[in-house]
Parts: structure tokens; sequence; C-alpha cells
């Protein structure tokens, strides 16, 4: 027996269609009818855009814009915090020797980074 799968939708497709209910002032029903989705996930999706309009963080994959830009740059922040603590260890050699293994470690992690 085959399981249907869900359709997947992108964050700029979600707010768009959220959009037309909340600016718009499409009811959720005529929304639903225009971009092919249930009524039941329209109003998902235009709760969400209502709360993270308001700044309220929810646990679904953001669809608003600065939520988007929020979370990429968490993203990123904890990853640079990562490579800070790394080049920390690295100079914390405490005989003054060289490191080879944290040195390799450092050129590992900067190579990845690169790609």
């Amino acid at each position: 027996m085959k399981t249907k799968k869900r359709p997947t939708h992108s964050p700029e497709f979600r707010l768009e269609t959220a959009q037309l209910v909340v600016d718009q002032n499409y009811s959720q029903e005529e929304a639903a009818g225009a971009m092919s989705v249930a009524p039941s996930t329209i109003s998902k999706w235009v709760s969400q855009l209502k709360q993270e309009l308001k700044g309220i963080r929810v646990k679904q994959l953001p669809i608003a814009p600065e939520q988007i830009e929020i979370r990429d740059l968490k993203k990123r922040l904890a990853r640079a915090e990562l490579e800070k603590e790394i080049l920390k260890k690295a100079t914390e050699d405490s005989s003054h020797q060289s490191n080879r293994y944290t040195k390799l470690l450092i050129c590992k992690r900067f190579l990845s980074f690169l790609s």
C-alpha cells in the first residue's frame, strides 16, 4: 500500500499565499482556491505569518522575510563562534610548541569553510 506524499511548498509560496488573506483581504477559502491549497493549510500559514509579524518565534520554518533573515544570521553567528573557539584552542598550547594536530584541524576546518 502506497502512502500519499505531502506536497512541500517553499517559504516564498507560503508567504505569498498567507499575504493574500492578511494584506489583500481574501477569505481563506478564496485564497485556498486561488492557490490550490487546502483551507486548513491556509489557516496555519496565516496564523504563523501573523505571529511572525508580531515578533513571536514559531517552531515551523519561518515564512516572513525578517524571520528568515534572523534564522540565517543566527546560523552564521554560531558558525563564526565555533571557528573562533577552534582558533582560540589552537593558540592555547601550554608548552608553547607548535601543535601539529591542532594546525591540521584548523586547516581542514578552513578548507571545509571555503567549499
